[in-house]
């Protein structure tokens, strides 16, 4: 019981300080990775200024590919911004001294999640992978994430026939 208090303080001393350090040891889509704490503790981390297409929506799967290739495996440095609604730790990550949120802006694997930022590198890099055509930007009809949930819970909603 002590060694779990102990260990919950060392965590939360770490939270407060607004960072946490460890090694990425599973990414779930495009903006959600699993890290393992230098002290062996799991914790969900979501990238902080984007929102990368659902699984299984067009570039879902490309958009997780491209965070495994930057950060799967490797150590991990995040500023700590919040944690939200589900219990994950929301902040800016970087890999290999790769800013990773900003990276998957870069290359067309995210929309900036402009809900939740108005930071200008992220809109000018969005920007600019719309004009290349980066990733989900080939597609003239990309669906943000954000509608895309709506719309499949809307459909969930509506009675079988």
């Amino acid at each position: 019981m002590l060694k779990k208090i102990m260990i919950c303080a060392a965590l939360a001393a770490q939270i407060q300080a607004g960072t946490l350090d460890g090694i990425v040891v599973a990414v779930t889509d495009g903006d959600t990775l699993k890290m393992l704490t230098n002290d062996k503790r799991e914790i969900k981390i979501r990238l902080a200024k984007i929102d990368a297409p659902e699984k299984s929506q067009a570039f879902g799967q490309a958009s997780k590919k491209a965070l495994s290739d930057i950060c799967y495996k490797q150590h991990l440095h995040v500023e700590i911004e919040t944690i939200d609604r589900y219990g994950r730790t929301v902040g800016t990550v970087t890999c290999k001294g790769i800013e990773a949120n900003l990276e998957q802006i870069k290359n067309g694997m995210a929309w900036v999640y402009v809900k939740y930022t108005k930071d200008q590198k992220y809109i000018e890099a969005e920007k600019k992978a719309k004009e290349e055509k980066a990733g989900l930007w080939k597609e003239p009809t990309a669906t943000p994430p954000w509608e895309f949930r709506r719309n499949a819970h809307t459909l969930s909603e509506q009675p079988k026939s």
